[in-house]
């Protein structure tokens, strides 16, 4: 997907600079915009590839472009996979409910299916509250 995104970019720059140089300004509106929003997506999936990390303390996510945030394992109230069915399509995310929100995450931004994330998070919460530390 990364990848996919860095090519869309540079397609769009490319349609920008012809549009640039056929003096067509609606089509440089529309397709610089395209290359900046498509950059900037790539670029985040460079700069912070892993969106959530969970460790003894906690859960670490990504929030907005590349901030992070500490989640005690204290103040998570539930994980588990929303699974949706649309005509031929399946939808898999995981979500991590806290005391502060809902946070959603697929499995492009795991890195792994989500059903195999919630395994590991689930292993780590309880042992969390077997130490005591929920």
């Amino acid at each position: 997907m990364t990848v996919a995104k860095a090519v869309g970019a540079l397609v769009c720059l490319a349609l920008a600079v012809f549009f640039a140089l056929d003096q067509d300004t609606r089509g440089v509106v529309l397709a610089a915009p395209a290359t900046v929003l498509l950059a900037v997506l790539a670029a985040r999936d460079l700069i912070v590839p892993v969106r959530l990390a969970p460790d003894d303390d906690g859960l670490t996510m990504v929030v907005g472009f590349a901030g992070r945030h500490h989640v005690p394992w204290s103040e998570v109230t539930d994980i588990r996979v929303d699974v949706r069915r649309r005509l031929t399509s399946r939808t898999e995310l995981l979500e991590v409910h806290t005391e502060e929100g809902l946070q959603v995450f697929s499995s492009y931004d795991l890195g792994v299916p989500c059903k195999e994330a919630l395994a590991v998070l689930r292993e780590k919460w309880h042992q969390a509250r077997r130490r005591g530390t929920c």
